[in-house]
């Protein structure tokens, strides 16, 4: 457990000088835990273990700075031993939303048109080591040094749009520290419930930008596999480890989980995409520091055989999605500056679908492309922009709510955030609450493959434009 002297040596490897400390109690002292879940969450059972303020690991969460990665991959474990309290938190993320042009029946069953209040969603966490506090109860002292070495991020949610209870994303870890080749390592194992989850850079599905988004709007029909398309569904297993705080390898295989257990969950299993067999996952990453701050490149993927709406009758399709990314970030002053590059090419082979008469095409290609800035003023004021782009060839079956049967939707999200209590922490009955209020405006320029009467009703792209306002508030 960490002393006063342990703090010193965490407030060194904080500096800009980390990424040249090598070994392992560098590595212990700095490894804090994360953040998680489904759109990324602050997480304040985390800063409660640490006892330290959620800017220990984020800049505005769930960004999180060079701490927060490494306090990730040491699998949601380290403690300061100060925190009595269970690991345990709450978020709740109220919500406005209105569209540029109203939809005619309700934005959802039992909203209006417009100009809609809504419960986004509430969640309980269980998020931190796996045994909270109580290992060394459990275990006795010696069994506790295993047994902490065991972190677990675990929320379910009420979608107040939706009106039901679900999972939502779900990790369990095991994590270690130690050498290979003469050089420090961090390395660990996983079970998780959504493709990308374990990454510790932003610049992933799991965590990327935008991190919430309103549940009241229309959204473009078009999206990879991996980029939230089987995000609950499925079930997988890997390993990492994190050479010399610089190179990151990730291999892991994912799996549809059962009809019955999804059911169970809260999730409905009513014509998804199903894995069937395991599809591979990797990942490739390497940080280097650059001027003042850090740069990160690396790849990602996974390739899957598909039951087209869980239907085995006509064989199988085969969904290949390789990504590229990079993450550059730094914090200079009362400045932090993220930016985030993200692109997916999914090869799609439709030998099932086809034959089902879901799809025209025998194959198909689907691309994704964002750029985000995220910047923030003294931990409190801060503003994003991001210009994102879905695109492929055109299929009139497999996008039948195109006119012209393209996927195409391209625009910006803009952003304003304003975090009141990011560096003080929350009240002290319930230490390290914290609230970021968002403000967030999309703008498109095509949606599902055109400017202008895109689904034949006479509603244009830009019809769609949405204002999205809301507090995310966790304790």
């Amino acid at each position: 457990m960490p002393s006063a002297s342990g703090d010193a040596s965490i407030n060194r490897c904080c500096s800009k000088e980390l990424p040249s400390l090598r070994g392992p109690v560098c590595l212990l002292a700095v490894t804090i835990l994360l953040l998680a879940p489904s759109i990324g969450r602050a997480v304040p059972s985390f800063a409660r273990q640490m006892d330290l303020q959620c800017i220990a690991c984020h800049t505005e969460y769930p960004v999180l700075n060079t701490f927060g990665r490494m306090f990730k991959l040491t699998g949601y474990t380290l403690g300061t031993g100060q925190s009595d309290y269970p690991p345990l938190a709450v978020m709740l993320q109220p919500s406005f939303t209105r569209t540029a042009l109203g939809q005619p029946g309700g934005a959802a069953s039992g909203f209006g048109d417009n100009n809609n209040w809504a419960l986004a969603q509430a969640s309980f966490f269980y998020a931190g080591r796996l045994f909270g506090p109580f290992a060394e109860q459990v275990f006795g002292k010696d069994g506790a040094v295993v047994a902490n070495k065991f972190g677990i991020f675990l929320q379910a949610t009420y979608d107040g749009v939706g009106k039901a209870w679900s999972w939502d994303n779900t990790e369990v870890r095991y994590a270690d520290t130690g050498t290979l080749g003469g050089q420090s390592t961090i390395y660990g194992f996983y079970l998780n419930n959504n493709p990308t989850l374990q990454d510790p850079w932003n610049s992933t599905p799991a965590w990327g930008f935008p991190f919430t988004s309103s549940k009241l709007a229309p959204t473009p029909a078009a999206g990879t596999l991996i980029d939230g398309g089987v995000s609950q569904q499925v079930g997988g297993v890997g390993a990492y480890v994190m050479l010399a705080n610089s190179l990151y390898l990730d291999l892991g295989g994912y799996r549809t989980l059962g009809a019955h257990f999804q059911k169970n969950l809260g999730v409905d299993p009513g014509g998804e995409t199903q894995i069937t067999g395991l599809a591979p996952y990797w990942r490739v990453a390497l940080e280097k520091p650059a001027g003042p701050g850090t740069w990160e490149i690396g790849t990602f993927g996974m390739a899957a055989s598909t039951y087209p709406g869980r239907d085995p009758s006509a064989g199988k399709d085969r969904i290949v999605d390789i990504g590229i990314d990079s993450q550059y970030q730094e914090s200079v002053g009362l400045h932090d500056v993220t930016v985030l590059l993200s692109w997916i090419h999914e090869r799609q082979t439709w030998n099932a679908s086809q034959a089902l008469g879901n799809v025209s095409n025998a194959a198909d290609t689907l691309r994704n492309f964002k750029a985000t800035i995220d910047y923030l003023y003294d931990k409190t004021y801060g503003a994003a922009v991001q210009y994102f782009v879905i695109d492929g060839g055109q299929d009139p079956l497999l996008y039948a709510g195109s006119m012209i049967g393209s996927p195409r939707s391209d625009g910006f999200v803009l952003q304003a955030n304003y975090l009141p209590f990011n560096k003080l922490g929350g009240p002290s009955f319930w230490p390290k609450s914290n609230v970021k209020f968002s403000l967030q405006y999309t703008i498109y320029n095509h949606f599902d493959g055109a400017r202008s009467n895109y689904d034949g009703s006479g509603r244009n792209a830009r019809d769609n434009n949405t204002l999205y306002a809301e507090a995310w508030i966790a304790f």
